[in-house]
C-alpha cells in the first residue's frame, strides 16, 4: 500500500498532509527560536569567516549552521568590494537554496545587492524623487549616472537646458567627456528589470527653466565678454547661437568682414563658434554676439600703408549727388570718397561737371576712419600748400628710393667688370 493509500484510509489528504507539515515546522521554528530561510528571501547576515583561498564566505542568518557564498557567487564579487568585506561585517544576502544536498544554506551576495538596488529603483520611480549622483562615464548617446549601485543612463535629451549648453564639439568624447566626475541630481524615469534597463533624468530633477535661464545669463555675462558657443538656427537678417543655455543674435553684419547674402554661406547649424558680446539688453532680455570682431579686420591691413595727408592715384568709380566715388591703387576692396566740396575750389552742382567715370585721377587722402571703414578723398587739395610738407617728405622718399636702386645698379655692373 503506498502513502497515497494510506493517507486516503485514514481520512488524511495529500494537501492536508502538506498543511500539516508547514504547521509542524512554523511550530519547530517557534518552539526552536529558529527563523528557517525561505528560497528568494532576503536577509542581513553578518559575516563569520572569508577564506579567499577555497572561494568561500560563511555568514549568519539566524539558523543553526551559517550559510555559505561560495563557488560562482564567491567569483562574481568584485575584487575591490570584496576586499572591503570583513568578519563582522553585516551584508544582505539572498537565499538560493534554504537546504543542499550537504544541508548547507546557500547564500548570493551580489544577488542581494541586485535584488535591493532594484527594489529601490523601483521605489524611487513611483515616488519620483531626486537623486544626488555623480557622472561616470558616456557614449554616443548620454550620460552614465549610477543610482543605488546601478548603471543608470542619462540619454542627451533628458540631460538639464543649462549642462546641454555646454556640451559642445563633433564627437562623444568632446561633448560629454568634460562632465565625467560632475555632480548631479536626476529622477529615476523608466525601470526594466528584465532588459537591465534603467533611464534616468536630469530636466525632471531640475526646476529650471529656459526662461529663468536666459535671465540667468544676461545678469552673469558682460558686454565685450568672449564666450564659446553652439550656432542653434540661421536666418536672413543672422545667426542665433547658444551660449550656456541661452540665445543670443549674430546679426548678418556682425557675422564676417566680407559682404554676405545669407548666414548659410558662412555658418551651419551645430557650429561650435567663439563670440564677443557687443550688447546686453536686459529689459528686452536681449543679447547681441559678434563673430567678426574677433577676426583680423582685412581693412585695417589694406588701409594700414596710408596715411592722412597722402597723395594716391585713384580710380573713378560711381558719379552721385553728393560726391564720387574712387578705388584707390587698383584695389578693389579699397574705396573713398570724394565729398561734392571737396572736388573743386568753385562751386560744383554735380560731380560730371569735374570727373567721369572710369577716369584716373590723383587725389589726397584727408580722413581715415577705421571704425565705420570710411576713406575721405580730396580733388581740390591735391597742390594745397596745407601739405606741403607732407609733400616733400614724400618727394625725399621716393629719390632716397632711386637713389638707393641707382647705388645698388652700379654696385652689381662693377662686380660683373671685375669679374670679367
Amino acid at each position: 500500500m503506498d502513502y497515497h493509500e494510506t493517507s486516503s484510509e485514514q481520512g488524511v489528504s495529500p494537501e492536508n498532509h502538506a498543511s500539516e507539515n508547514n504547521n509542524m515546522a512554523s511550530l519547530l521554528e517557534q518552539s526552536l527560536g529558529i527563523d528557517f530561510p525561505k528560497r528568494g528571501e532576503i536577509r542581513e547576515g553578518v559575516i563569520a569567516s572569508i577564506n579567499p583561498e577555497q572561494k568561500q564566505i560563511l555568514v549568519s542568518v539566524g539558523t543553526k549552521s551559517e550559510g555559505v557564498i561560495s563557488g560562482r557567487e564567491f567569483e562574481q564579487i568584485p575584487h575591490d568590494e570584496l576586499a572591503r568585506l570583513e568578519v563582522g561585517q553585516r551584508i544582505p544576502v539572498y537565499v538560493l537554496d534554504p537546504e543542499d544536498q550537504n544541508g548547507n544554506v546557500v547564500l548570493s551576495y551580489t544577488r542581494a545587492r541586485d535584488e535591493v538596488a532594484w527594489r529601490e529603483v523601483e521605489e524611487l520611480l513611483r515616488s519620483k524623487k531626486p537623486v544626488h549622483s555623480k557622472i561616470v562615464g558616456y557614449n554616443k548617446g548620454g550620460l552614465i549616472v549610477p543610482v543605488s549601485g546601478l548603471r543608470g543612463f542619462l540619454p542627451a535629451s533628458q540631460v538639464s537646458l543649462s549642462r546641454r549648453a555646454m556640451a559642445s564639439g563633433d564627437t562623444p568624447e568632446e561633448r560629454w567627456g568634460k562632465m565625467i566626475g560632475q555632480e548631479i541630481d536626476v529622477v529615476v524615469i523608466e525601470v526594466d528589470r528584465e532588459r537591465r534597463r534603467l533611464i534616468v533624468s536630469e530636466r525632471a530633477a531640475s526646476t529650471e527653466t529656459r526662461e529663468s535661464i536666459k535671465e540667468r545669463v544676461i545678469e552673469e555675462l558682460q558686454e565685450g565678454q568672449v564666450v564659446t558657443g553652439r550656432v542653434t538656427s540661421l536666418a536672413d537678417f543672422g545667426a542665433f547661437v547658444n551660449i550656456s543655455g541661452a540665445d543670443g543674435l549674430v546679426h548678418l553684419s556682425e557675422i564676417s568682414w566680407e559682404k554676405i547674402n545669407h548666414p548659410s554661406e558662412v555658418l551651419k547649424v551645430g557650429d561650435e563658434v567663439q563670440v564677443k558680446v557687443i550688447s546686453i539688453d536686459r529689459e528686452k532680455k536681449r543679447i547681441g554676439l559678434s563673430i567678426r570682431q574677433l577676426q583680423e579686420d582685412p581693412w585695417l591691413q589694406r588701409v594700414s600703408k596710408y596715411k592722412v595727408g597722402q597723395l594716391v592715384e585713384a580710380k573713378i568709380t560711381r558719379l552721385t549727388k553728393f560726391g564720387a566715388f574712387a578705388q584707390i591703387e587698383g584695389q578693389e576692396d579699397l574705396e573713398g570718397l570724394i565729398h561734392i566740396s571737396e572736388l573743386s575750389e568753385k562751386r560744383v552742382e554735380h560731380p560730371k561737371e569735374v570727373l567721369k567715370e572710369g577716369e584716373i585721377v590723383t587725389l589726397r587722402i584727408i580722413r581715415i576712419d577705421p571704425e565705420n571703414h570710411r576713406i575721405g578723398l580730396s580733388l581740390r587739395r591735391v597742390d594745397s600748400m596745407a601739405y606741403a610738407d607732407i609733400d616733400w617728405s614724400a618727394l625725399e622718399e621716393v629719390i632716397e628710393e632711386v637713389d638707393t636702386s641707382s647705388e645698388e645698379d652700379e654696385s652689381s655692373s662693377t662686380g660683373e667688370s671685375t669679374a670679367a
